[in-house]
């Protein structure tokens, strides 16, 4: 079964950092662009960063440019979003997602960010 578990989201003051994780099963996350969205309420999801499966490039939308960082670990079979200097409006439900095996369009199930002082 292809699955997508995100972990480490949480509370943060301004300025703070977290790592979130998204531990991949049922297939080969190193063979799949890998990306990382988030949903702030009352609003659409967005994405943040994605890693490509064919040559490693690497996206970020622009609010994320020099604080996230998206990365894998092929022998954990996982992917993480390393964020740094969070602000408030950084607050959102942060998703892993990929069109994996078959294409299927695969999420997990969120982790929650909240920076607030």
């Amino acid at each position: 079964q292809v699955q997508l578990v995100e972990s480490g989201g949480g509370l943060v003051q301004p300025g703070g950092s977290l790592r979130l994780s998204c531990a991949a099963s049922g297939f080969t996350a190193s063979a799949y662009t890998m990306d990382w969205y988030r949903q702030a309420p009352g609003e659409g999801r967005e994405l943040v960063a994605r890693i490509t499966s064919i040559d490693e490039s690497i996206y970020y939308e622009d609010s994320s440019i020099g604080r996230f960082t998206i990365s894998r670990d092929k022998a954990k079979n996982a992917v993480y979003l390393q964020m740094e200097s969070l602000q408030p409006e950084d607050t959102a439900l942060y998703y892993c997602h990929t069109f994996g095996p078959l294409g299927r369009d695969t999420w997990g199930q969120g982790t929650l960010v909240t920076v607030s002082a």
